[in-house]
């Protein structure tokens, strides 16, 4: 089984890879976005906020899993494909990623049929494509 996430290629300063759904929503909250993308990342986010379940808050305590990443499974094709639209938004403002894949992204935390949220490996056997 593959799983691929598209993140920051850099960690931050807690040394977790901020996901692009983060990268795109600090864009929103940092006033970065004009209303035209501000209203395509609002109907965007709601559009995966239903197309796919949403994991128990509870995982995402940092306190029982300091870091945690969300990655998709490779078949979960109608989830990635509306990806690009994320992609093209960081790349207009200059936000950096890359694409990750890996048969083994961590300790599964949580999974269901079109995702996993994973404690990532320290030194995690990922293949990225970093894009600037």
């Amino acid at each position: 089984m593959r799983f691929v996430r598209f993140r920051s290629p850099t960690p931050n300063s807690r040394g977790a890879r901020v996901g692009i759904f983060a990268l795109a929503n600090g864009l929103r909250a940092d006033a970065r976005l004009d209303d035209t993308d501000a209203a395509w990342l609002a109907e965007n986010n709601a559009w995966y906020s239903v197309a796919y379940p949403e994991p128990d808050p509870g995982i995402f305590d940092r306190a029982a899993h300091p870091i945690t990443e969300c990655w998709f499974r490779a078949s979960a094709a109608h989830l990635i494909a509306r990806v690009d639209g994320y992609l093209n938004l960081l790349d207009r403002h200059g936000v950096p990623w890359e694409r990750a894949e890996s048969d083994d992204p961590g300790t599964v935390i949580y999974e269901d049929s079109v995702q996993l949220v994973v404690a990532p490996h320290r030194a995690a056997a990922t293949a990225a494509s970093p894009r600037y």
